[in-house]
């Protein structure tokens, strides 16, 4: 039988910045993409509502579980996992010589 490993500790933060909940995610060996799937869920319950969520104490394995899955998600204040926290990224991509450009693609 496998020992119960921590992954992380979850903080659901409301609008005003205040902690609403703390939370221990955990489980036998390492996290899977079920952790990955309770992260992105309470992510998305946490934006409905205005507010985000803070991962802390976040295990090596499940960092790159997550990283790997593209999730951008506030650890200890900073936006480590992922380039904006709960967001989508600005900017566009380069282009380069022969390449069509997306707003080239709208007059094909």
């Amino acid at each position: 039988m496998e020992s119960i490993q921590r992954w992380c500790r979850v903080t659901g933060v409301g609008p005003d910045g205040a902690e609403l909940a703390c939370l221990v995610l955990d489980g036998p060996g390492p996290p899977d993409l079920a952790a990955v799937d309770s992260v992105a869920r309470l992510m998305l319950v946490a934006g409905r509502l205005g507010g985000r969520i803070i991962l802390d104490e976040v295990a090596p394995a499940m960092g790159a579980i997550l990283e790997l899955a593209g999730l951008g998600v506030e650890v200890e204040g900073q936006a480590e996992l992922g380039e904006q926290p709960l967001g989508v990224q600005d900017g566009e991509e380069p282009t380069h010589r022969g390449h069509l450009a997306p707003r080239d693609l709208e007059d094909l």
